[in-house]
C-alpha cells in the first residue's frame, strides 16, 4: 500500500512538470521585474558614495585618470571648495599635468589659507618646476600651519632645503620622491610620488 501511494504521488508530480512545461508563455521575460518593489532606484547608489573617497581610493591604487574623474564628480555635487581643488590639483600632478596641478592648488590655498595638504602638494609642483626657493618657502608655510605634526611635510622641507643647499644630492639619490598630502577622515593621508626632475 506504501509503495501504491509512492507510485501515485511521483506520477502526480511527473503530471504537473509536464503540465508547467507545456503551458504557454508569452515571453519568458516578461515575468522577469514583476511583483512587489522590483524597481531599484540606482541614482541614491551614486548618491550615497562620495566622489572625493573615491577618488581618494583611487589615487592610493595608482588609477589618476580615474581618481581625477571621481572628483570631478564631487566638484559637481558639493561645489568648488578647498578640498575638491586640492584633489583636482593632486591628481593633475600626479599625471605630470603640472601646470593645471599648479592652477587648482593655487586656487584650494586661495579659499582656504589654513589648508595644510594643498600648500604641501603645492610645494611639490614648484619644486618639480624648478622652483626650489617659493618651494621651500611653501613648505615652511605648510609645516608651521600643521604645527610641525606631519612627519612627512617635514621630510619635505627637509629635502628642499637639502636641494637648495645641495647638500648630499646627487643626481644618483635625488629623486624627487617628495610625499603628497590629502585629507580624509579629519587626518592627513599620503600619497608617494616619484618624479624624476
Amino acid at each position: 500500500m506504501i509503495e501504491t501511494l509512492k507510485s501515485r504521488s511521483l506520477l502526480l508530480c511527473a503530471i504537473v512538470l509536464i503540465c508547467a512545461c507545456a503551458a504557454p508563455q508569452s515571453d519568458p521575460l516578461t515575468a522577469l521585474g514583476k511583483g512587489p518593489n522590483t524597481a531599484v532606484d540606482s541614482s541614491n547608489i551614486t548618491d550615497a558614495v562620495d566622489g572625493l573617497i573615491v577618488g581618494h581610493r583611487l589615487m592610493a591604487a595608482g588609477e589618476y585618470e580615474l581618481a581625477l574623474r571621481a572628483y570631478t564628480r564631487a566638484a559637481s555635487e558639493q561645489g568648488i571648495n578647498a578640498d575638491v581643488l586640492s584633489a583636482l590639483g593632486s591628481a593633475n600632478l600626479k599625471l605630470g599635468r603640472l601646470g593645471q596641478a599648479k592652477k587648482l592648488l593655487q586656487g584650494a590655498v586661495e579659499k582656504d589659507e589654513k589648508f595644510v595638504p594643498a600648500w604641501n602638494n603645492l610645494g611639490i609642483v614648484l619644486s618639480s618646476e624648478g622652483n626650489l626657493l617659493e618651494a621651500k618657502r611653501v613648505f615652511q608655510l605648510a609645516y608651521g600651519l600643521d604645527n610641525g605634526n606631519s612627519e612627512e611635510i617635514r621630510t619635505n622641507l627637509t629635502k628642499i632645503i637639502a636641494k637648495i643647499e645641495n647638500t648630499g644630492y646627487t643626481t644618483a639619490n635625488n629623486k624627487n620622491d617628495f610625499d603628497l598630502v590629502r585629507r580624509g577622515n579629519g587626518k592627513y593621508l599620503l600619497l608617494k610620488t616619484a618624479k624624476s626632475n
